[in-house]
């Protein structure tokens, strides 16, 4: 058994381009005891393409609660351990508050690495001013949600929103409805990816464009703040 405490890491993935792994990530990836994936069918697509020959444990949303024990043990006992989302920071909009807090409470030392997270090149590519900003991840899809736009349309501060294709249109049409048609928006759509888009505009021009050009992949939404 090993005498010392082991270390827990949380390792960012691409988002997109697999050129946007580190070196660094390769590296604690191959030397870790055990690899927390939050699904290990996209985890070992990835693995495969670095030759990276680990073993691998699903850590999700639906099971971490009750895996959470059994990890911090591992890693009281002196193992090692990697925590990686299928794609990104983990703990931005997926699993990993839960496992670090108890790391800390435990006494587990946790390192994260920079990397990859969907939302900073989406800020600084939006041109909208970014020395102060607030990230929401993604909105309340039913209850509260009002309540959360109507907050979002007092906000000065630029605003970080993930969202799903499938509600932009919805969803900037909600906010027009809030804040009116002339806030400024910026929308990114696969970041990273071979067919990345950004669109800037007003709240109705920006929705005028992805209603003509239904929106794919992963999106995250700028929000300019409102002038005070």
């Amino acid at each position: 058994m090993k005498s010392r405490l082991g270390k827990l890491f949380l390792v960012p993935t691409p988002v997109g381009n697999l050129e946007d792994m580190t070196f660094r990530a390769i590296r604690v990836l191959k030397e870790v005891d055990l690899i927390l994936a939050e699904d290990t069918r996209t985890s070992g697509i990835l693995l495969k393409h670095f030759q990276i020959e680990n073993r691998m444990m699903s850590h999700h949303k639906f099971n971490e609660h009750k895996s959470l024990g059994a990890v911090v043990s591992r890693l009281q006992m002196g193992e090692n351990i990697a925590l990686i989302s299928d794609a990104g920071t983990p703990a931005i909009s997926d699993p990993g508050f839960l496992i670090v807090r108890a790391c800390v409470e435990a006494g587990v030392e946790v390192e994260c690495l920079p990397g990859a997270t969907a939302f900073v090149p989406a800020l600084v590519n939006s041109g909208l001013p970014n020395d102060r900003f607030c990230f929401e991840g993604f909105l309340p899809q039913k209850k509260g949600r009002q309540t959360k736009l109507k907050e979002l349309a007092e906000e000065s501060r630029t605003t970080v929103i993930y969202e799903s294709p499938f509600r932009l249109v919805k969803t900037l049409t909600q906010m027009i409805e809030v804040m009116g048609e002339t806030r400024k928006v910026s929308v990114s759509r696969e970041i990273s990816k071979v067919h990345e888009e950004t669109v800037r505009g007003t709240l109705v021009e920006v929705k005028n464009y992805f209603e003509s050009h239904p929106p794919k992949g992963e999106i995250v939404m700028v929000l300019g703040g409102c002038e005070v």
